[in-house]
């Protein structure tokens, strides 16, 4: 029988606001835990078996395995890339646990989102949160001998509020602007590789830290920001340093060039969310967006806990 008790476990996603990238390099990054997460159940299951199915936000089992204990052979389903994902996860976890893989054995999990995988919250980052939780081991270890990444948005899947990031420390902060009701995030539909993003950055070698710095002292405007101008003068200011030296064009500038507001990448540049500030009631706001083509546009009080 599995030393494991059913229980559910519940990891937030995660967007970076300031620091993108740069945090690989110890930068100083706010970061914004979302209220959309993943949910994860570990039930009994059949004994000498891990079995694991796991759900979109609309109800669909996109992913459906068996794995042998402790070999984690797949006895059902197809060898995808998402299968030898979780493979590799749960071998890393393990190697570095106490606890032994075998303890597995007869566990039936589920994990269920609620936001869509294909949006770049986070469900790589809650996965590495449970199964660093399953096994008993520190989520940035395990981080770094699979996905890799500063480890920000693990620091977001447990987080209470906004934290601000540096080097695996996470510190909460206030951050709920007056102007909040003007925010919005807006999915862009252009799901971006987060690992070629990283690569792209890498190849700058030696350039970044001229900007770290920079960096730094705009995260800390960024939270003291108090008002819509001076906010988006300072998205304005990370987006050029960001762009420079990606040498990669402003979302804005590819999609909304006519927008009344600024529009920010977040992430991975080029995909995913971008934030965009607006002066304008939310129908308009909305409307705008959603005339070209973009559906998925959350205010600031839905995505962000």
């Amino acid at each position: 029988m599995s030393p494991f008790q059913v229980e559910t476990y519940h990891a937030q996603g995660k967007l970076l606001l300031t620091g993108e990238y740069f945090v690989l390099d110890g930068a100083l990054a706010l970061a914004l835990p979302t209220r959309l997460g993943q949910y994860f159940k570990v039930e009994s299951g059949k004994a000498g078996e891990l079995s694991w199915q796991s759900y979109d936000a609309d109800g669909t089992c996109w992913f459906d395995t068996i794995l042998a204990v402790p070999s984690l052979r797949i006895l059902s389903g197809e060898a995808t890339e998402p299968a030898q994902r979780l493979i590799q996860v749960l071998e890393q976890a393990f190697l570095l646990s106490e606890i032994p893989l075998e303890s597995l054995a007869g566990c039936a999990i589920m994990s269920q989102l609620n936001f869509s995988r294909h949006w770049g919250l986070g469900s790589s980052s809650t996965l590495i949160s449970f199964v660093a939780h399953l096994a008993q081991v520190d989520p940035y270890d395990l981080l770094a001998k699979t996905f890799g990444g500063s480890g920000y948005d693990l620091a977001c899947a447990l987080a209470k509020g906004p934290i601000i990031y540096q080097n695996r420390v996470a510190q909460p902060v206030v951050f709920h602007p007056a102007f909040a009701d003007q925010l919005y995030f807006v999915y862009l539909g252009k799901k971006q590789n987060s690992r070629e993003g990283i690569q792209r950055y890498r190849a700058l070698g030696e350039k970044v830290k001229a900007s770290l710095g920079e960096i730094n002292q705009l995260t800390l405007n960024v939270i003291a920001c108090t008002s819509l101008g001076d906010f988006e003068a300072l998205m304005l200011h990370h987006e050029m340093i960001v762009g420079s030296m990606l040498n990669l064009p402003r979302a804005q500038n590819l999609y909304f060039s006519d927008y009344w507001g600024v529009v920010k990448s977040l992430g991975a540049w080029g995909g995913d969310f971008v934030l965009a500030t607006s002066d304008r009631d939310a129908v308009s706001t909305k409307t705008y967006f959603q005339q070209r083509g973009f559906e998925v546009i959350l205010s600031y009080g839905e995505m962000i806990l």
